[in-house]
């Protein structure tokens, strides 16, 4: 564990490259931020070729030697390469999306979205932060890299892997992975599409939840029947249904599937400590949350709950007649959205198996029982505390931002575990968004301040990793 007085000092020739290159970088960022690379809506599909062939442009320009657009069966992911003139070092790849999310509803921008602005030190426009900022800051940490150290390549053997439906749940992203895994092979893998504590706080991800999700649908009679005829007399889906939910959790907050928990893998002292470290106050989280109580699985706390431990819940409910005055029936058909948030070592396929068993004991006779799932999920991710990549990544972010860099996780999902499984390789994770960041949301930007400290991190980590060495960071 580290703190204060073991950070490493800047580098004020890599801290002189980055601010002298900031103008130039944010320039090209705003031109990026103009495309509208929405992978959700079909109409944007052209705009989002031509945000991936201009960051194969931007690319080239910076050095890469290769670079590639990768086509999909949906939309395509850039590819870049720039090996090392040192030959036995590790070789590391750079993950992030260049896809934006859409940005209904618009009336709720203070400017066009695809029109960024300047605010001070704050840049606004759709993918900001999520995720263009991010894959843009490393080539500009790249070229300081280099004129600090006059390299004329990278310190690793450096590849970029940027995606194009991420912000459409990667539908595509498993088996491009799949397709070039030789071409994709490293030692490590580094995400950034992540973020920090706060702005004063700046802090590492080291785990990402998993997620699976899907619609239950019971069926009671053929037809809407008149409750005064027919009330009572035969099962009612909606009630049914509000019933078998109701006993997902018990009393204590836990998840009653049997089976569910058999694969968590539990926090240990350490992990929580670090937790705790974190200045986490709660009635600021619900004031984020617009709550008025904390609640959740007995034993552990908010952040605890938020990022380690698995749940259950029920996204939305419906059927029968919800329109304006009453329509006295025992509907036909009663629905509900659920989903699952898993951590460490959870299955989303596992988990969808022992969800259909537990869901098929507890429907009741009169009732037939449709479930379907919203494709095979996605896994957990987890970097191990104690790796060589992770100290490296703790090292850079810490010299960067003059403090010790604290740990976090989150509770979110992505395509973190299908490049862990295909490279063979760690994922660690070097991220500069904060909270207050509005992804997704109207109004979406990113603080300048921090892109270039993500850079200058980005600047130390090359040298940080080739120092580890392959033997530390592989294992063999």
């Amino acid at each position: 564990m580290s703190d204060a007085s073991q950070v490493q000092p800047y580098d004020p020739t890599v801290r002189s490259h980055v601010e002298s290159g900031a103008e130039e970088f944010l320039g090209r960022l705003v031109e990026w931020l103009r495309i509208p690379s929405i992978s959700g809506q079909p109409g944007h599909a052209d705009d989002v070729a031509r945000s991936a062939q201009w960051l194969a442009d931007e690319l080239s320009a910076a050095g890469f030697p290769t670079v590639e657009v990768w086509p999909t069966d949906g939309l395509p992911s850039v590819f870049a390469h720039w090996p090392s003139d040192d030959a036995d070092v590790p070789t590391v790849l750079v993950y992030g999306h260049h896809d934006v999310q859409p940005v209904d509803p618009l009336e709720l921008w203070s400017t066009p979205p695809f029109e960024p602005v300047r605010d001070g030190d704050r840049l606004r426009g759709r993918g900001s932060a999520d995720d263009k900022g991010h894959v843009l800051m490393h080539l500009l940490g790249l070229r300081a890299h280099l004129a600090a150290t006059g390299r004329r390549s990278p310190a690793v053997h450096l590849k970029v892997v940027v995606e194009g439906e991420e912000e459409s749940g990667s539908p595509n992203f498993a088996k491009l992975l799949q397709e070039r895994a030789d071409r994709l092979a490293a030692d490590v893998v580094v995400v950034s599409d992540t973020g920090m504590w706060a702005a004063d706080v700046p802090s590492l991800c080291t785990g990402m939840r998993g997620m699976t999700d899907g619609q239950v649908d019971f069926h009671g009679p053929d037809v809407d029947l008149h409750s005064g005829s027919f009330g009572g007399a035969v099962r009612n889906p909606l009630t049914e249904l509000a019933r078998v939910l109701a006993r997902l959790h018990d009393d204590d907050g836990r998840v009653t599937i049997p089976g569910f928990y058999d694969d968590v893998v539990e926090l240990t002292d350490r992990e929580r400590e670090l937790v705790a470290r974190l200045p986490f106050d709660e009635a600021d989280f619900l004031a984020t949350a617009e709550s008025r109580a904390a609640h959740g699985e007995k034993g552990y706390s908010t952040l605890e709950r938020v990022w380690a431990r698995p749940t259950a819940e029920v996204n939305g409910m419906w059927g029968g007649y919800t329109g304006a005055g009453h329509k006295t029936i025992v509907p036909s058909d009663a629905h509900a959205k659920v989903s699952f948030r898993l951590v460490a070592a959870q299955e989303p396929l596992r988990i969808q198996r022992l969800f259909r068993d537990w869901l098929e004991a507890q429907v009741p006779d009169g009732i037939t029982l449709g479930l379907s799932f919203f494709g095979d999920g996605v896994r957990p991710c987890q970097t191990p505390l104690d790796h060589p990549a992770l100290a490296a990544v703790h090292a850079a972010m810490s010299r960067a931002f003059g403090v010790d860099a604290l740990y976090t996780r989150e509770g979110g999902s992505g395509p973190e575990a299908d490049l862990a499984e295909v490279t063979g390789a760690p994922v660690v994770f070097l991220g500069i968004g904060v909270p207050d960041d509005r992804i997704h949301a109207p109004d979406e930007k990113v603080e300048i301040p921090l892109l270039l400290k993500g850079a200058e991190a980005a600047a130390y980590l090359w040298a940080d990793l080739a120092a580890a060495g392959r033997p530390a960071l592989t294992g063999r």
